[in-house]
């Protein structure tokens, strides 16, 4: 039952920030549209973005959290103090590194991500070379909110960490509304929110850090013992861990070689799996980590393993429908919240096309959330290590092909094959990591699965018949007023969900279920 509520605490937290941030997208949509202006922009956060997933929530806080929660473990609180304090110092003299090579060689490090408007000498690569110098130190100052909310974690706060996303959509909001008018091109406020979102997402760790008595006082640890054990696990649960956020990445740069608005069309369309993505996976992710860690530190085999299969039990029972709903209501969904002035029905029809590639994948990338921990725990890196390197590599070819051939057969939307890639790479991803864990025996699955498939298919077979059946097409949707938008949709949502509830009822889940195991 703790881990649940843990879960619902992490995830609650997260809805709030989702909401602001299909708030923040739809200011974006309304003021911007999928322009080259928003693409340059785009790129120029994803470029920061992404090593906040690869390095702060990725591969460090992978590693810093199993080390962490052993020495809590030993209950030497001098000791514990110690390593915070040389983790600290070493990763902001790390950080300050990077961060100033990153602002001094900005327009190399968008080549290497947007080949496409450099070879074209489009305009969009000096407008996003300026904001990547304004947005870069974001690294700086998430990556240190990425080791407090580690920290946060590992004592069971995790309230403040959740919370953290909500002031970066409130600046970004903020700075869209308030500051766009002062700029000659007016998506460079966006650029200015985003480093201003990253002080005030530090600086709101503190006060937890404080009642904790962890407020570190950072000291060079170079050859602290923690720190080279961090080091060594950091290593490979980069590549393990970062899968997905790389294929993100090959995605933005064969789509610099698309028609002009294909980056807003991906931004936009993973904005939307980012929320049961975000609410769901992450937050189940962050929960079970340190769990996981406690019980491979205990030696409890058994609880390991009932831990992972309970995750991926409920897992299945909430991404499988998210996925499905995302499939039959990405046309409403992107009407409801995007399709107001610069925003056009084009980019509604483009966006839903990577957006349904995506929701594809979505159980996938939750599963990979939730499977990859079970190795981080046991501080066994190098099986994720060749399974991310294994996806990695699909991925890239299958962006070829899928492109490629889109190009060939004059599909409309080739940046759909970007995305349909994507989720083939992380079913392949998630697949090989779970044939890992049951080969080492780290991980047995419970005798519910067959009937949990079966029940759960049917039921998300029936919610998807029902909606397709009512559901008007895009012209319905466009000539309606915003508040009848936002009602219908609201309907249909909750039709769906009822329709799948009752024949999961039917077919035997209950609630409790689930609740047991959550310990």
């Amino acid at each position: 039952m703790k881990l649940l509520k843990s879960t619902a605490t992490v995830g609650g937290a997260t809805i709030l920030s989702r909401i602001l941030g299909f708030l923040r997208d739809m200011v974006f949509a309304r003021l911007f549209g999928a322009s080259g202006a928003t693409d340059a922009f785009f790129l120029a956060f994803r470029i920061p973005n992404l090593m906040r997933r690869l390095f702060a929530e990725g591969s460090f806080s992978l590693a810093f959290v199993p080390v962490l929660s052993e020495y809590r473990a030993t209950g030497d609180q001098r000791a514990l103090k110690d390593l915070v304090d040389h983790v600290a110092g070493t990763l902001l003299s790390v950080l300050l590194i990077i961060t100033a090579l990153g602002i001094l060689l900005a327009p190399v490090i968008l080549a290497i991500f947007a080949p496409g408007w450099l070879v074209e000498g489009r305009a969009e690569f000096g407008l996003s070379a300026d904001m990547l110098r304004i947005t870069f130190p974001y690294i700086l100052f998430i990556s240190l909110t990425a080791f407090a909310g580690g920290i946060l974690n590992t004592f069971e706060r995790f309230l403040v960490p959740a919370l953290t996303p909500v002031f970066l959509n409130l600046s970004l909001i903020g700075a869209a509304l308030l500051l766009s008018g002062r700029f000659e091109v007016p998506v460079m406020a966006l650029a200015w929110g985003v480093l201003i979102a990253g002080f005030v997402q530090l600086a709101v760790q503190v006060p937890a850090l404080l009642k904790l008595g962890l407020l570190p006082r950072p000291r060079w640890g170079w050859r602290h013992s923690g720190m080279r054990r961090i080091l060594k696990l950091m290593i490979p649960t980069l590549v393990g861990s970062s899968a997905a956020q790389i294929n993100l990445l090959f995605d933005s740069m064969i789509a610099t070689f698309l028609v002009t608005g294909s980056v807003s069309w991906l931004y936009y369309s993973d904005r939307l799996l980012e929320f049961p993505l975000g609410v769901f996976g992450i937050a189940l992710a962050t929960v079970i980590l340190p769990n996981l860690s406690r019980k491979h530190a205990k030696k409890s085999g058994k609880a390991f393993s009932d831990t992972l299969d309970w995750a991926l039990r409920l897992s299945l029972l909430v991404t499988l429908p998210a996925a499905a709903g995302l499939i039959v209501l990405a046309v409403p969904i992107l009407v409801t919240l995007f399709q107001y002035e610069a925003f056009q029905a084009e980019d509604v029809v483009m966006s839903s096309m990577s957006l349904k590639a995506y929701a594809l994948g979505l159980p996938a990338f939750i599963a990979v959330k939730v499977l990859a921990p079970g190795y981080y725990a046991r501080q066994d890196p190098g099986t994720p290590v060749k399974i991310g390197l294994i996806a990695m590599g699909s991925n890239m070819v299958m962006n070829l092909l899928f492109v490629g051939g889109m190009l060939w057969a004059g599909f409309s939307g080739p940046h759909a094959g970007l995305a349909l890639a994507s989720s083939v790479a992380a079913m392949l991803n998630a697949g090989l990591l779970y044939r890992g864990l049951r080969r080492c025996g780290a991980y047995q699955p419970g005798p519910e699965w067959l009937r949990l498939g079966l029940v759960v298919s049917l039921a998300c077979l029936a919610m998807v018949l029902v909606l397709a059946t009512w559901i008007p097409g895009i012209e319905v949707w466009i000539a309606l007023r915003a508040t009848l938008r936002a009602t219908d949709l609201l309907t249909y949502i909750v039709l769906g969900a009822a329709v799948y509830g009752l024949v999961g009822w039917i077919g035997g889940l209950r609630p409790q279920q689930f609740v047991r195991g959550s310990h």
